[in-house]
């Protein structure tokens, strides 16, 4: 095993910095920085490619460290100061352990459907917290893969894989920033799947959300933060769907995070009930 040891803000450290804040230079190298033990432990479980494992030269490293130096294939691994470690994590205690993983491709061909698909697609997120929410919730609630469009929060910022809580590592996400490629994408999927859905989801009155019938193949649609669904997108739904709300209530509509669980949970639930018959 390679292992080279950095006492000084070297052009090695400057890559490590430029993974954890700049979006262009992630993409340059085809690579992103990970930290935390459960999201080293899904990179490592769900066969990701490391480049790299980062970790302190000068302090004695826990039991689980030493075994994923042992046992996860690198290229080269890097040791550093206790100074530098700490510069370079992003957790107010410092992390014993960084990893330099490599992305994955952005082709929707490798989702690997389920015979009744469940899909979500996010239309320029603009919260990285909101991205690793929506993350999360598409792993834990079953569903087969997440779409990204248009310009938005970068899908392997750190804070976004941070916000999964792992799930990143689970879950197949694609970025398609062309809206033809994936449109032609939406229509292998009807043509694959005769009653495949459409449903774009809104906070205005629109068919709410226990009247859509998510038994069917569907892909969800979840609009920015700020702006919702984009005419394209609300054009290209089968049916608007909204959740509602308590008339009681002063909130107008829920966080994107939320509204997507109430969405997914509502699909699964209808689900399970079918199979319960």
């Amino acid at each position: 095993m390679d292992i080279r040891k950095i006492y000084s803000r070297n052009a090695a450290f400057q890559k490590f910095e430029v993974l954890r804040t700049n979006r262009n230079k992630r993409y340059k190298y085809g690579e992103f920085l990970v930290e935390g033990v459960r999201n080293i432990n899904e990179a490592a479980g769900s066969g990701w490619e490391f480049t790299s494992l980062i970790y302190d030269g000068e302090k004695s490293l826990s039991g689980w460290a030493r075994e994923i130096l042992g046992t996860v294939k690198t290229r080269v691994n890097y040791e550093l100061t206790g100074e530098l470690m700490e510069e370079i994590s992003g957790k107010q205690d410092t992390s014993e352990l960084l990893a330099i993983v490599r992305m994955r491709r952005d082709d929707p061909a490798r989702l690997v459907l389920s015979p009744v698909p469940l899909l979500m697609l996010f239309d320029r997120p603009s919260n990285r917290g909101n991205l690793g929410t929506v993350i999360r919730s598409c792993d834990s609630l079953g569903a087969d893969g997440l779409l990204l469009t248009g310009h938005g929060v970068d899908l392997y910022d750190p804070e976004v894989v941070g916000a999964s809580m792992g799930s990143f590592f689970r879950l197949p996400s694609v970025r398609m920033t062309d809206n033809d490629a994936l449109f032609q994408y939406i229509d292998g999927l009807r043509a694959k799947y005769p009653d495949f859905q459409v449903v774009g989801t809104t906070a205005h009155r629109e068919k709410r959300i226990t009247q859509v019938d998510f038994t069917r193949p569907t892909l969800l649609l979840i609009g920015n933060e700020t702006e919702g669904l984009s005419r394209a997108f609300k054009e290209k739904s089968d049916v608007l769907a909204t959740i509602p709300m308590s008339g009681r209530s002063c909130a107008s509509s829920f966080n994107v995070g939320c509204a997507a669980t109430v969405f997914l949970y509502e699909a699964v639930r209808q689900r399970m009930q079918a199979l319960s018959v």
